[in-house]
Formats: structure tokens, C-alpha cells, sequence
């Protein structure tokens, strides 16, 4: 018998299960996701005995963003879109190499050294010229993209209902601004490339692969040059080592620096070449830049729950340290983080993280740091394309693990709740994209939600000219500088909106009106443009005497203004100095090449003195 049991083979041990992200360990020990992907497929929209049931929540998310974004792809350019359409760069065949080795051949369009979204834009150029649906189109295939890559990152962090999650992120009207505006192409293209470093960077960081960290350190720098706002993911790696272990390692810190070097230093370079072009300084304390920068996040989380009156310019709200509101909002910031840090163990680490997340990511447009856009407003819904991710997941991750608590009669209900948020999200994003038809509707949905935006005024007064609509457009203009005037201190826009009436007087043939606001407009702000419309109508009128004692003068301050240059040289012309034109206008075209005016006047004044000579 003993030499039976001897002779048996030793019992088998159970195969041990297979390892578990760590991901996932971490979000089931703080209650933030399921570790069991057998459960967490029941559980899902997509069994698991459905065929390809991943291939089918991609396409099931891809249909949404285009049902709800269709509208855009019959939208047209609007403002600011002149920034790549008026880009010579962008039209030339030789341009790419000016967008990445000559900032200054993009100094006219937005100021910013942000050359893979402007080579995007050289691209489709070449594939279909300037057609509008063409540019929508990508737009849309890009926040598609985004969706994807969000939803796969929420999947890799176990975080609950990450399907439903980057469903409301594909069709939130927030969005729509992201999308169907073409020079919003920046937040979506600068959104893929993070998403995709920080998948690469996650994956590295549980595999050890170092060339998942040099794929997410160029996955990275691309995201920079497509818009630097992203400069922020440095921290947000860090926030999710912090969410993982509930801590950060010194080994952690290492891995990050390259990351954060690598961001400041295209930030900084951008920077400096945005405010080498834009002069802008706010006098804000740092106590109001908080009062700001509060306002601000509770802002964005009250357009992410009740998505309604959704504009393209928010009203300007006035800062005080007085305000009690202000005050408000930001012991209520304060309050909420407090309260996710102290019950952290209990409900997770997840939320805390999310909402972090939510701040860091908008922390470049809060008001900390000055930008131009600031003169017109403190938010905008673009500002929190990627950010407002951390909001949805959290939200969309607490409804669901309260949904999986319930009876299992009761949850069938959730799916139609689910089922009508996307849908009413979706009809409002259909709408929202419709004001991006045209230049007119753009405009007026702007005015109909702020009529103190004299940008809109000033721009639909533009659109109104080109159609010939001169009366309108004067009374735009008048509008537009009525809202100028409550900003004083503002010369610029005071100048702008002057000249504007001026122009609309001028093809009103009311002459002696269109004078006095060239004027005016000079007396302000003395700008370029405005000059130049008072020195032509004087050229109209042939009073060249007086047109090029105007531009003479604005030589003696801008020697290198080749408009100046050329303006000059046709009054020399009309005053018959033709050689002393010829020197103008030759003048003009060493400094513009371009100056299609220059040159043909210069062939008039070669012609004039050809016959002088005979």
C-alpha cells in the first residue's frame, strides 16, 4: 500500500489566474472600477458572446459623432478661419518648410508656433483647395479619434462606464466648437496626440518598454506643436501614478522630467514668439486671478451638466475682490477638493483625480497667465475639450456604480435614461453646429447671446459689405464701436471700429462723413489700416499733396511699412515725380514681394518715365 501511494503522481496545483493590471488592482482597492473582466462584460452594453463586441462599440461611438455633428460638415469658414485661408505658406507648394523652419510666414494668422496643425492645413490645401467640407470632415474624423482613444484610455484605468463616458464626450455640445469650427481643429489634434502619449506612457509604465516611452515622448512633442495648452500632461501623469498607488515615487519624478522639460521648453519658445507679436498685460492681482480662475471651473461644470445657451463669446463677467459671489465660488472649489481628500478611502481616489485632473488640464486658460482672448472673455467652451473628460468620467463612473446597486429589475431603466442623455445631448449638438453655416448666422448667434461682443458686430458688419449691404453693414460697424467705447483704455478696437464706419460711409459715396471717421480713427490709435484708408480716399479725391504728407509721416515712425511705401508712391505719380514714384513702389515690393499694387504701379510709373524720356 505504501509503495502504491509512493508511486502515485503528486495532485496537480491549480493554475494560478492571470495577473491583473495594476490599473485595475488600484481602482478596485479604492472603489473606482472592476477588476473581473468576465463581470465587467455583463455588466457592459456589449456582451460578451456578441461578435467583435469592441469593433462594435467603436462603430457604435464613431455613428454618434456623426449623426450629432452632421450640420458641420455643410458649414462653411468663419471667423478667424482667414488664419490658415489667408496663410501663404498654407497655399504655396514650397510652404511646409516655411510653417516649420520660418515662424515669422505665419505671424499674420494666429501668432502661435503651432506648425503639425498648420501642416494639416498645407495638406488638404493640396488635396481640395479651400472647399469647406473637405476641412469639416477631418474635424469630425478627428473627434472621432479622440472618442476612441478616450474610451480605450478609460477602459485601460477600469474606470466604470467608460463606454458611456466617451459616448457623452462624443456628442456633447460643448464640443461643437472644437469641431465644426475649422481653426478648432487645434483642440481635437492636440487631444489625439495626448491621449495617445498618455496610453503609451500607461502601457510603458506597466511593461517597462522603453520604446513606449519614446513613442509617448513624440507623441507628446506633436501634441505641443498642435496647440502647447497641452503642456499640462506632465502632472497629469503624475496624478494618475498618485491615483494608482496613492503615492508618487522618486522613480516617478524621473520619468515625468523629461516629459516636463520637454513641454517647457516649446512652451516657453511659443510663448515668447506670441508675446514678441501681442502685446498683452491685464492688471490683475493674484488674489483676482484665483477669483478668475474659480468662476471659471464652475463655469465650465455648469455648461457640462446644462448644456443651454452655449456661446461663441461669453459676456465678460467684472472681477472685485469685494464680489461675495467670487468669494463663493471659490470656497466652494475649495470645499469639494477638501471633501474628495477627506473621504478619499471611503469612495476612492478616483474622484479626487478626475476632478484634478478637470483643473490641471484648463490651468493654461484660467486667467493665471495673460492671453490675448482675455479682452473679450474668461471662458470659452474650447478651453475644455480635453478637461471636461475628467468631469464626465467621474460623473458618468459614480452613476454607474450606483447603477449596479440597484435590483436588477430596476436597471433596464438605466439604459433608457442612458439612452435619452445621448440623445438630447446629440439634438443639441445638431443644432449647436448650426450656427457654423455661415459668417451671418455665426455672427448673429453671437449678438443674440451678447450684445456687447463688438468683435461679432465688427465681423458680421464685414460680411454685410462683402454682400454689397452697405447700410447694414454701417449700422454693425456703429454697433460694434458703441460696445468699443465701454472699453476705453482699449485704442485698438476703438481705431478699428472708426475706420470700419469710414469704409461703410465711403461706399455710401458719403465722402465728407467717411473723412471724419478716417480721421478719428487715426487721432486713436494711429494703426496701419487706418492710415491707409485715409491716404486712399485722399488719392480718390487726388488731393495728393495732403495723401502724401499722411503717409510720409507714417514713414518717419515705420520706415520698413511697405503700404506706406507704395500709397506714397502714387501720390508722387499724381503729382508727376515719376522717378521719385518708381523708388516708392520699388521700395515697396523689396519689403512685400507680394504687393500685387506696387507692382503694377511701378510698371505705370517705368511706362511714365519711358515717355518723359521720348
Amino acid at each position: 500500500m505504501a509503495t502504491r501511494k509512493a508511486a502515485r503522481k503528486p495532485r496537480r496545483k491549480p493554475k494560478p489566474s492571470p495577473p491583473v493590471s495594476t490599473a485595475c488592482k488600484t481602482a478596485s482597492a479604492s472603489g473606482d472600477g472592476a477588476t473581473d473582466d468576465n463581470r465587467s462584460a455583463r455588466k457592459s452594453l456589449f456582451p460578451a458572446h456578441t461578435p467583435y463586441p469592441g469593433a462594435l462599440a467603436a462603430l457604435a461611438l464613431c455613428l454618434l459623432v456623426a449623426l450629432a455633428y452632421f450640420p458641420a460638415t455643410l458649414a462653411g469658414f468663419v471667423l478667424d478661419d482667414n488664419a490658415f485661408t489667408d496663410a501663404r505658406p498654407v497655399r504655396m507648394w514650397s510652404g511646409l518648410w516655411s510653417i516649420w523652419f520660418e515662424p515669422g510666414a505665419l505671424q499674420q494668422s494666429e501668432g502661435h508656433y503651432w506648425p503639425v496643425l498648420y501642416s494639416t492645413f498645407w495638406l488638404e490645401h493640396k488635396l481640395w483647395g479651400f472647399a469647406p467640407a473637405g476641412y469639416h470632415i477631418v474635424n469630425l474624423l478627428l473627434h472621432c479619434a479622440v472618442t476612441l482613444l478616450l474610451w480605450r484610455l478609460l477602459r485601460r484605468l477600469a474606470v466604470p462606464g467608460a463606454w458611456i463616458a466617451a459616448a457623452v464626450f462624443a456628442v456633447h455640445p460643448l464640443h461643437v466648437e472644437s469641431v465644426a469650427w475649422v481653426i478648432g481643429r487645434k483642440d481635437s489634434l492636440a487631444a489625439a496626440f495626448y491621449l495617445g502619449a498618455a496610453l503609451a506612457y500607461i502601457r510603458f509604465a506597466q511593461d517597462g518598454r522603453w520604446r513606449r516611452y519614446a513613442g509617448a515622448l513624440i507623441l507628446f512633442a506633436l501634441a505641443l506643436l498642435s496647440k502647447t495648452t497641452v503642456v499640462t500632461l506632465p502632472a497629469s501623469l503624475l496624478l494618475w501614478h498618485w491615483w494608482q498607488r496613492g503615492r508618487v515615487t522618486a522613480a516617478d519624478l524621473a520619468r515625468a522630467l523629461p516629459f516636463a522639460l520637454l513641454g517647457l521648453g516649446i512652451t516657453v519658445a511659443d510663448w515668447s514668439y506670441y508675446r514678441a507679436l501681442e502685446t498683452v498685460s491685464f492688471d490683475y492681482s493674484l488674489l483676482e486671478r484665483m477669483l478668475i480662475a474659480a468662476h471659471a471651473l464652475w463655469f465650465y461644470v455648469g455648461k457640462l451638466l446644462l448644456p443651454l445657451e452655449l456661446a461663441v463669446i461669453y459676456p465678460k463677467w467684472t472681477v472685485s475682490a469685494a464680489d461675495p459671489l467670487g468669494w463663493g465660488y471659490l470656497a466652494a472649489a475649495v470645499a469639494v477638493v477638501a471633501a474628495l481628500w477627506f473621504y478619499r478611502r471611503r469612495i476612492g481616489r478616483g474622484a479626487l483625480a478626475g476632478v484634478a485632473f478637470f483643473a490641471i488640464t484648463l490651468s493654461p486658460t484660467l486667467g493665471f497667465v495673460d492671453y490675448g482672448y482675455m479682452q473679450f472673455s474668461f471662458v470659452a467652451d474650447r478651453y475644455q475639450y480635453l478637461a471636461g473628460a475628467g468631469v464626465i468620467a467621474v460623473l458618468v463612473g459614480a452613476v454607474t456604480v450606483g447603477v449596479r446597486r440597484l435590483p436588477r429589475a430596476h436597471r433596464a431603466v438605466s439604459g433608457v435614461a442612458v439612452a435619452a442623455v445621448l440623445a438630447t445631448l446629440a439634438a443639441l449638438s445638431w443644432q449647436q453646429s448650426g450656427i457654423y453655416q455661415n459668417k451671418f448666422t455665426y455672427y448673429r448667434h453671437i449678438i443674440a447671446l451678447n450684445p456687447q461682443a463688438r468683435f461679432a458686430h465688427f465681423g458680421l458688419g464685414n460680411w454685410l459689405s462683402a454682400e454689397g449691404r452697405h447700410e447694414e453693414a454701417l449700422a454693425a460697424y456703429q454697433a460694434a464701436y458703441r460696445a468699443a467705447r465701454q472699453h476705453p483704455d482699449d485704442t485698438t478696437w476703438n481705431g478699428f471700429t472708426l475706420a470700419a464706419i469710414g469704409r461703410a460711409y465711403e461706399k455710401l459715396e458719403r465722402l465728407d462723413e467717411a473723412e471724419a471717421h478716417y480721421r478719428r480713427a487715426v487721432e486713436v490709435s494711429a494703426r496701419q489700416s487706418s492710415i491707409n484708408s485715409l491716404g486712399a480716399l485722399w488719392l480718390k479725391q487726388r488731393r495728393y499733396r495732403e495723401a502724401l504728407e499722411l503717409f510720409q509721416s507714417a514713414l518717419a515712425s515705420t520706415p520698413n511699412y511697405a503700404k506706406a511705401h507704395s500709397g506714397a508712391g502714387v501720390a508722387l505719380y499724381g503729382l508727376n515725380r515719376y522717378e521719385e514714384a518708381l523708388q516708392s513702389f520699388e521700395r515697396a515690393l523689396v519689403l512685400d514681394p507680394f504687393l500685387e499694387e506696387a507692382r503694377t504701379n511701378r510698371e505705370l510709373a517705368i511706362k511714365a518715365l519711358e515717355g518723359e524720356g521720348g
